[in-house]
């Protein structure tokens, strides 16, 4: 339909998004450069998980045919590809663009080819006393056997000659004993890469061959792995699936350079792969030594404003989080507001408040050495009911979250693992407390992002706590369901997919367009990181005709274009791409002047959330919280600095202020009203300890008066 899109083509648009702050020059330089690498890194999970699904469908020959583009398995593969290669001169265009910006400041990667003789001479010393002994070259041909190349990871190969069949020499790059970046001069600043340098030097790991035509490759492999049931074997049967998935099909080749045909033909026969999977690179093909430029220079022009998470202003010192939230349901929001200083407190208070009988939580995505760990832990050492719901399927953080669910069952924690093949993608805690007569309190939080003390200082989410009994009744069945391996299929508050998530907000829309049709003001707004859901469009499109005013924004994925006459002109969508990774999610349901209904929650606006995985959403009814939630999405839709526009032909325009427009980052701005809230609320408390002082002192002096006269 020509209102619909590709999903994959979608998110590459959105990867493309993130490769334009890459060459922003609004963006600090060393800011830039890390644009790239996430743009390289986001690529490199694409190629395993969708790429690689893509690819099995294909392989089976499925017939079934992508809903929105008609297109089957092998047609969208080669849309993809083509895609990745038109984007590429860019990619390329770009780093090159900012390393040579970088100059003036003494950043320099050289090739081996602009080194000075000194360094040359330094160099192979440095390869044959620091990188040789660790390395090996392989010679393969017809009689001796190829090697397995590992996900990601670099290769030097070389064409021998040979007298008969074609030979080859691969030489892996060994990061473990030596560094990727070698110094050459200005602090490190100018330099060298590592797998430069044995490429180079290839030659003298093959004595008795002569080395005709060299490269460095990068393989990456499907990664789409997906085990069903639970059990008590569950986790070993995640571990040995995380261990095979190292070894599964690759599904891109990447090379540095032009490279003899027979030789690069001969290498994708030996790994059983097709020449259209073949990409050329002329920039390293392994960005992420970018990152650690950024430790190399500490001039503030090349780097965005430190920026570090304020104490929420709706906490108080001296009361305890639970207390407080009883008093007020409260609403705060990350990278603004600090995790630690709120919900990681929560916890930890939590776990040695003698009061509180059973903490209960889904976990999905956690930090190194994660405070939410510790205080869980704590918390069952001291005797208290610990229920944790782990998903140990959270793509690429199996193996972390197996070890974590190790870590808690030592410390008396009860670990479940979720229904049969439904990921639990929920951010749902319930904590039990003693109260007066024998009754008990309950404290729900719900959240939009993961319990990772590291995102939360990188992605945008927000988390909603409340004592409200009827939101903690529903909390209640969705631990219930969760360790009986079913599903929650009704509520009085909460939404919970997957039975009751998409049917009440296709309903909630289905008010919204009574309303349009009565001749009001119908309004839908959403802020999500996708929107592929084919029966959630098909919603917007009919609430679209009707008259109902949509905006939507939608950071990724989105496969419903807008202003399309006939089916979408009532639809505006945006997507906002900065130095923070937007991954709220909030839905909202009338507008300012009716009355409106908003939630925020786990699940973006895709089948694999509404129907097919665990979430949940909570409504906002606090007028307060409801007022700053609604201020918070007009921000986000009147930035004029990072958001882009999707026009009716699928393409995004990137929003320039006009010249009487006040400017608005809405991050920038969201930061900025956190630190104006925190300073207010010091202010305040001044100025009553001011007060308090005066009203002391006037105290004093009346005494000390009184006392003279009566001496």
């Amino acid at each position: 339909m020509e209102y619909l899109e590709n999903r994959e083509l979608s998110w590459l648009k959105f990867n493309k998004r993130v490769l334009e702050e890459a060459s922003d020059i609004n963006n600090p330089l060393l800011e830039r450069l890390s644009f790239s690498a996430i743009y390289q890194s986001n690529l490199d999970e694409f190629f395993m998980v969708r790429v690689g699904s893509i690819t099995d469908d294909a392989k089976a020959k499925k017939s079934k045919k992508d809903s929105k583009s008609g297109m089957n398995a092998s047609q969208q593969l080669d849309a993809i590809f083509t895609a990745v290669r038109r984007l590429q001169p860019l990619v390329e265009e770009t780093y090159r663009k900012t390393m040579s910006d970088l100059a003036p400041y003494g950043f320099e990667h050289v090739s081996f080819e602009n080194t000075t003789k000194e360094e040359q001479t330094f160099l192979e010393l440095y390869f044959r006393r620091e990188i040789k002994p660790f390395i090996s070259g392989l010679v393969v041909n017809k009689t001796l056997p190829f090697p397995f190349l590992k996900n990601k990871e670099l290769y030097a190969v070389v064409q021998l000659n040979a007298k008969k069949d074609i030979s080859v020499g691969i030489v892996p790059i060994n990061h473990e004993h030596s560094e990727r970046i070698i110094p050459l001069g200005n602090g490190g600043k100018r330099f060298i890469l590592e797998e430069e340098v044995v490429l180079h030097f290839a030659h003298l790991l093959f004595k008795g061959y002569k080395v005709l035509d060299r490269a460095l490759i990068r393989v990456t492999r499907n990664a789409d792995i997906m085990v069903s049931g639970k059990g008590a074997d569950f986790r070993e049967r995640m571990e040995e699936l995380v261990a095979k998935r190292k070894k599964l099909a690759p599904v891109r080749l990447e090379i540095s350079d032009d490279f003899s045909r027979e030789a690069l033909d001969y290498i994708c026969k030996k790994i059983k792969i097709k020449n259209v999977r073949v990409f050329t690179s002329r920039i390293p093909l392994d960005l992420s030594y970018l990152f650690q430029l950024q430790e190399l220079s500490d001039k503030p022009e090349l780097h965005y404003i430190q920026r570090t998470s304020r104490k929420p202003v709706s906490l108080a010192d001296n009361r305890s989080v639970f207390a407080q939230v009883k008093s007020k349901d409260m609403l705060l929001s990350y990278p603004f507001e600090s995790m630690n200083l709120s919900f990681i407190k929560l916890l930890q208070e939590c776990a040695v408040d003698p009061k509180v009988t059973s903490i209960k939580i889904t976990l999905y995505r956690l930090a190194k050495g994660s405070k939410v760990i510790d205080a869980l832990c704590t918390a069952a050492e001291n005797g208290k009911e610990v229920l944790v719901m782990i998903e140990l399927r959270a793509r690429f953080d199996e193996a972390n979250n197996i070890e974590w669910s190790k870590v808690l069952q030592k410390s008396g924690v009860k670990v479940i693992y979720g229904p049969k093949d439904y990921k639990a993608h929920s951010k749902l805690l319930l904590i039990k407390r003693k109260a007066t007569g024998g009754n008990f309190d309950y404290l729900t939080q719900v959240g939009t992002g993961n319990y990772n003390e590291k995102t939360s200082t990188l992605y945008t989410d927000l988390m909603f706590l409340t004592c409200n009994s009827e939101i903690a009744q529903d909390a209640e069945k969705v631990f219930d369901s969760l360790q009986n391996g079913t599903f929650v299929t009704e509520t009085n508050k909460l939404l919970v997919a997957p039975l009751c998530l998409r049917n009440k907000i296709l309903a909630m829309m289905d008010e919204q367009i009574d309303i349009a049709k009565k001749g009001g003001q119908g309004y839908i707004g959403a802020k999500i990181n996708a929107l592929c859901d084919g029966t959630i469009m098909r919603k917007l499109v009919e609430a679209s005709q009707a008259g109902v005013k949509i905006e939507l924004v939608v950071r990724g994925i989105c496969c419903l274009i807008p202003n399309v006459d006939g089916f979408t002109e009532n639809i505006t969508v945006r997507s906002i791409v900065g130095r923070f990774l937007e991954h709220s999610r909030i839905y909202i349901f009338g507008n300012e002047y009716t009355e409106q209904k908003i939630y925020i929650g786990s699940a973006d606006y895709m089948s694999r959330n509404t129907i097919r995985r665990v979430e949940v959403a909570v409504p906002v009814e606090n007028d307060k919280l409801k007022k700053r939630l609604w201020e918070m999405f007009r921000t986000l839709m009147n930035d004029n600095v990072k958001a882009r526009i999707m026009m009716s032909d699928g393409t995004y325009l990137h929003v320039v202020p006009k010249e009487e427009e006040e400017v608005i980052n809405s991050q920038e701005f969201f930061y900025a009203q956190a630190y104006s809230n925190l300073e207010k609320k010091h202010n305040r408390q001044e100025q009553l300890r001011i007060n308090r002082e005066s009203a002391q002192n006037k105290t004093k002096r009346k005494a000390m008066t009184k006392k003279t006269k009566n001496s």
